[in-house]
């Protein structure tokens, strides 16, 4: 039992129960045994490529999100000019705080291969309870992530309410913080309205805790900036 099976099987049913589809609904919807379902999440038997796309049809996922990259191994670069923020990393995290429903607001960025120079396809994991599930979340994103000299850009699309395209906007991210802001803007269902909200990009896990919120919360200085400028930045 290879640790890849395992780890493709972990997201194939953790998927399944995001759908709320039972092992005999997946089994139905690609002509496989309830069984057979079984041992692809167990890691048991390895699952073909043919196999894997209609199980990621069956999910309405992109088939890259069953895949499994080792999150401490990097993936490689063609123009090896990736800013130093995200170099060497396949993985990272963002928070941003919800003034509605007054709660912390957790992301996994999952970086999946290359698509051309400085541009990676990513997928975005935003609002769940577990980080060793975080693909069972409240809303899901694909996109690209595009650097450049002084502004890193991600463009974003709801996986299940294409309507939505979110952004994100990283100044100098060639700059090695642990941390780094962002300006997140996508468009709210409760109530709908495009929003705009702070976001804060580690490599690592933070600390969740007031100081945490009061980092994402709008401040007097934003506030007086917003003024002064007439529209929402993120320094």
């Amino acid at each position: 039992m290879s640790q890849i099976n395992q780890e493709i099987g972990k997201k194939i049913r953790i998927f399944r129960k995001m759908r709320n589809l039972t092992l005999d609904e997946l089994a139905l919807k690609i002509y496989k045994s309830k069984s057979t379902i079984s041992k692809y999440e167990k890691g048991e038997i390895t699952i073909d490529i043919e196999t894997l796309y209609d199980i990621a049809d069956a999910l309405m996922i992109n088939v890259e999100q069953l895949l499994y990259v080792e999150n401490n191994i990097p993936l490689s670069s063609q123009s090896l000019q990736i800013p130093s923020f995200f170099d060497g990393i396949s993985q990272f995290y963002s928070y941003l705080y919800d003034g509605r429903s007054q709660q912390l607001i957790r992301c996994v960025f999952d970086v999946l291969f290359e698509a051309k120079t400085n541009q990676f396809k990513v997928m975005m994991y935003m609002n769940f309870k577990d980080f060793n599930s975080y693909q069972n979340c409240e809303n899901t994103y694909w996109g690209y992530m595009e650097h450049f000299d002084a502004l890193t850009n991600i463009i974003l699309t709801n996986q299940d309410s294409p309507m939505e395209k979110a952004s994100v906007q990283i100044l100098a991210s060639y700059l090695d913080n642990d941390t780094k802001y962002g300006l997140f803007n996508g468009f709210s269902s409760r109530p709908m309205m495009p929003v705009a909200a702070k976001m804060l990009f580690s490599k690592k896990k933070l600390k969740e805790d007031q100081n945490l919120i009061q980092l994402l919360k709008i401040s007097k200085e934003d506030i007086r900036l917003l003024k002064l400028y007439n529209m929402m930045s993120v320094i």
